[in-house]
């Protein structure tokens, strides 16, 4: 230890008097200083500064890190901040403590960032729990957010069935010729040039928020290289504005561009210019008329493709007339150069939430674009929408792993047709302060656009929705069902059980939290709330999903194995515990043979060639290996009614498959 010499003393004597000088100098100086702190970061906040919000807030958690309402501040500026990890943890912390009673949208604001980080299963719970809670909410933004969890939570379980089946493509991460550990993004090779945007140091700067201003660069390719990249001269890149997303015209005599200005910290409003190319040189850039660059709103991410061989240009925009955020447009350009008037790509590709970055391939009669409202892996995904009779149909996910679970935006086509490129912030790109903070530059591989497509095998993709929800837990109350009992059957149906099951709820908030204090009873109360709603209310739910889904597979005429499993909680012998786990395993089945009236009977063990069936194949183990729960019957609080121990009672579906694949 070090001591502190000098006109305060000496040793240990000399320490304590410092430190209670310090103290006495700084106990109201940190309130103060804390009160200044707040209005500091709140001020970040409404600028839409999320970097300097999140370095205040960070001040902030130091000084005092168990307050809930600065651990929600921070945990929100840092999801804003795209700092996942720190989100991560301070809204756990929050939603721990509260369990959404103060602070209800922390269920869905984590499940975001779990489903961020692909955490899908612990995503879809909390999305579950937040759509629940808010779908009939009498609060207009409440009961969209849970509109938006409810896609969510499906999007949680598409996200699994795309990521076990990759598509066969490898996604190549561009080296430091062409990305920095700032942003790079608006792809698009022509000729074996690579036109993109960045933010990298130039000496160019906006002072004001403190920021590079984007540029236009291009990077020259070597055999399957690429030459580090040059910034394009002034013409395309005017100093003290932004200047973004390079695109051409079908015979590359026109090229656009995007030029934005900075309304605060993190939004722009951006307007499109073009330039033509006339005795071997490109004339200056003019703006596009009012009809495109409507006054007021922000007009960006312009690309021009083909329908019917007519040329058209899509763009994304905010204007009025929208369906909300920014919603993708386009404009077919006339022979003589003037444009009509914008059309929506209508209700199935744009949503209440932001649609950006189009691409229109003609080859496919396919837009390319991004959202973050359709189901997708996490943030923006790219998603591919068919032209077809004069209107855009429902769109696609474009599949992992050129979908990511964070950002990926700005799909493109190289000129030769057989290579895309996509900017996104996945792991792996560069970044300098924070993991996530940058988009970086793909590309990969495609095959020749005029080959047609690999039509979708349905009957797959049903199995994987299915694969996606096992292994699918189901719980049950102590002893159930037939209680104080041998027997190895039950007419009970599993649905019965879980109802019965949900009226006890009040019974195990009443029971668990007894004899605690205050704050520990709290915890308690949202175990058990946590506990039948994440659990006991999710496995029915995935229980009725498999049903429908396994029902579709079977009109198919398709042969399922369904391998179930029980096990139960310490608080009777082995071998009576066997028979419990097979009652349970045995109500399982009565569910399927009841549902609907009995329409799955005529398929158990069908053995005619061409029809459907269904093969229960049954696993069951009783007590639970290395149980931590009590086995005390006079003990029923642990035994009884402790989520621990309801968390054991429980049977499962732990695979399906096709029978003979």
């Amino acid at each position: 230890m070090v001591l502190f010499k000098g006109k305060y003393g000496k040793g240990i004597r000399g320490i304590s008097f410092l430190f209670l000088f310090f103290i006495l100098q700084t106990s109201t100086g940190s309130a103060q200083s804390l009160k200044v702190l707040l209005k500091q970061g709140d001020e970040a906040m409404n600028d839409k500064d999320y970097f300097s919000a999140a370095q205040v807030y960070n001040r902030i958690i130091l000084m005092d890190s168990a307050n809930i309402d600065f651990q929600y501040k921070y945990a929100t500026v840092s999801r804003l901040n795209a700092d996942v990890e720190i989100a991560d943890h301070w809204y756990q912390k929050v939603f721990k403590k509260d369990n959404g009673k103060l602070y209800p949208e922390t269920a869905f604001w984590l499940a975001t960032i779990k489903k961020n980080e692909g955490k899908y299963k612990e995503a879809k719970k909390l999305f579950v729990k937040y759509a629940g809670k808010n779908k009939s909410s009498k609060d207009p933004a409440k009961k969209q957010m849970a509109a938006k969890a409810k896609n969510e939570a499906e999007s949680c379980d598409l996200s699994l069935i795309l990521i076990k089946n990759p598509l066969p493509t490898t996604v190549e991460h561009l080296d430091s010729m062409v990305n920095s550990k700032v942003s790079e993004y608006a792809p698009f090779e022509y000729d074996s040039t690579l036109y993109f945007s960045s933010l990298r140091f130039s000496n160019d700067k906006d002072a004001r928020n403190n920021i590079n201003f984007n540029k236009l660069y291009t990077a020259k390719q070597k055999g399957l290289a690429f030459l580090k990249a040059k910034e394009l001269d002034t013409l395309f890149n005017k100093s003290g504005i932004h200047n973004a997303n390079t695109c051409f015209n079908k015979d590359f005599t026109k090229i656009f561009i995007t030029r934005c200005s900075q309304q605060n910290a993190s939004f722009f409003q951006c307007e499109i210019l073009f330039s033509n190319w006339e005795n071997n040189k490109w004339t200056d850039l003019k703006s596009l008329p009012a009809q495109i660059n409507a006054p007021g709103t922000n007009n960006t991410q312009p690309n021009v493709g083909l329908i019917e061989a007519e040329e058209y240009l899509f763009f994304s925009s905010n204007r009025t007339g929208g369906i909300g955020g920014q919603d993708i447009w386009y404009s077919k350009i006339n022979a003589d150069g003037t444009y009509g008037m914008p059309l929506n790509a209508g209700p199935k590709v744009n949503s209440t939430e932001d649609e950006i970055t189009p691409f229109f391939v003609h080859q496919q009669k396919m837009l390319f674009f991004s959202s973050t409202w359709h189901k997708g892996l996490g943030g923006f995904d790219i998603f591919k929408s068919e032209y077809k009779e004069g209107k855009f149909e429902e769109p696609v996910n474009a599949g992992y792993p050129i979908n990511s679970s964070l950002n990926d935006i700005y799909y493109s086509v190289s000129s030769r047709k057989n290579m895309a490129y996509i900017s996104s912030n996945r792991k792996g790109s560069y970044f300098e302060e924070k993991q996530s903070c940058c988009n970086d530059i793909y590309r990969f591989t495609i095959p020749p656009l005029e080959e047609p497509p690999v039509p979708v095998d349905t009957s797959t993709m049903l199995i994987n929705e299915m694969k996606v929800l096992v292994p699918l837990t189901l719980f049950f109350h102590n002893d159930e069902p037939n209680p104080k009992t041998k027997v190895i059957t039950t007419t009970l149906n599993y649905k019965t059980t879980y109802e019965a099951y949900k009226h006890l709820q009040p019974k195990y908030l009443d029971e668990y939290p007894k004899g605690l204090d205050v704050e520990a009873k709290i915890l308690a109360e949202n175990r058990v709330e946590n506990f039948f709603e994440d659990s006991v209310d999710a496995g029915m739910r995935d229980l009725d999903k498999f049903a429908e889904l396994l029902e579709k597979v079977l009109a198919r005429g398709e042969k399922v194995k369904i391998t179930m499993k029980g096990f139960c909680s310490p608080l009777a012998s082995t071998d009576y515990n066997v028979n419990l786990a097979k009652r349970r395993v045995s109500s399982l089945q009565n569910y399927f043979k009841e549902y609907k009236k009995g329409m799955f009977v005529k398929f158990i063990n069908n053995t005619i060639e061409k029809e459907g069936s269904i093969e229960f194949f049954e696993e069951d183990i009783g007590e639970l290996v290395q149980s931590k729960v009590s086995d005390d019957v006079k003990d029923t609080r642990n035994s009884v009614y402790s989520p621990y121990a309801a968390a054991e009672r429980k049977i499962q579906i732990i695979a399906v498959s096709y029978i003979g694949k």
